[in-house]
């Protein structure tokens, strides 16, 4: 297997269970992500120099085909409006995730997933596409790259979209899936082109982990004061009614415009930026 780029030589892919890839491309950057998407024909350049990307049947998530795994560390979790799947199915799912990817080339990111240092969690995410690795860089925040060689994730995202889930075999509802192991701290993604499901998934487990801490995650924007990050506003609001453009205040310090945490040492973002849609 050839590998390039930065990485933790100790802590590879082969820790997740992969083998027999073809390639992993590590911690890549904008303009290197750029060109693989472009000669794999997964986007093309607008004529502003921006990737663009066809998502294909799935323009946003699809929350029906998420699944979580139920034993005895999610059982007491608010189950209703949530699906479940047993710890064999999911590792009966993960271990064709494993064997779909055998052959394949994959692009490798090792990334923080929440701003405050004392309630982040290392995420690594292994996407099928190179345009999938340039979103989820772009949405999350980067290490300095003098860490990279130490970094051992506490979360592993796989998410390739050519994979079919089987229904009958992997206790899902549809060849779509986005399933979660809370326990083992595992997302896997296939069957949708949609990216946001890689960026949701960390919500998600920040989401579960964090109130615990002392944290309540929020869905929503964020900005305070210039100099002064006591005094913060938070927008609550569901998709597309207006929390980014609330929060984008030219008068004020934006702290991010979609996922929070609050704790006691203050507001901070999930994310490394902002998440706003474009027409």
């Amino acid at each position: 297997m050839q590998e390039t780029g930065i990485r933790n030589g100790a802590f590879g892919a082969d820790k997740f269970g992969l083998k027999n890839l073809k390639q992993v491309h590590w911690n890549l950057g904008a303009p290197q992500l750029y060109q693989y998407s472009l000669a794999a024909g997964e986007a093309v350049l607008s004529a502003d120099g921006a990737l663009c990307a066809d998502t294909g049947e799935f323009t946003g998530r699809s929350p029906k085909d998420k699944f979580t795994v139920r034993d005895a560390s999610t059982e007491k979790m608010w189950w209703a409006g949530n699906q479940s799947i047993t710890p064999e199915q999911f590792e009966t799912l993960y271990q064709d995730f494993l064997k779909h990817a055998e052959g394949k080339t994959l692009f490798a990111q090792d990334l923080y997933g929440g701003a405050d240092p004392t309630f982040q969690i290392k995420t690594r995410v292994f996407t099928e596409l190179a345009w999938h690795s340039l979103f989820i860089r772009t949405l999350l925040i980067r290490p300095e790259a003098a860490l990279l060689r130490d970094f051992v994730p506490e979360l592993t995202i796989i998410d390739i979209p050519s994979f079919r889930a089987d229904p009958k075999r992997h206790g899902v509802r549809s060849e779509n899936v986005v399933a979660i192991d809370f326990a083992r701290k595992i997302v896997l993604i296939g069957g949708s082109y949609y990216a946001g499901e890689m960026k949701k998934s960390v919500f998600t487990t920040l989401n579960y982990y964090l109130p615990a801490k002392g944290v309540m995650p929020m869905h929503c924007s964020a900005n305070h004061a210039i100099g002064n990050p006591v005094d913060t506003a938070v927008f609550f609001g569901l998709s597309g009614t207006g929390k980014t453009t609330l929060s984008a205040d030219p008068s004020r310090t934006l702290i991010g415009d979609d996922e929070h945490g609050w704790s006691d040492r203050g507001t901070f973002n999930f994310e490394g930026g902002c998440y706003a849609k474009t027409i």
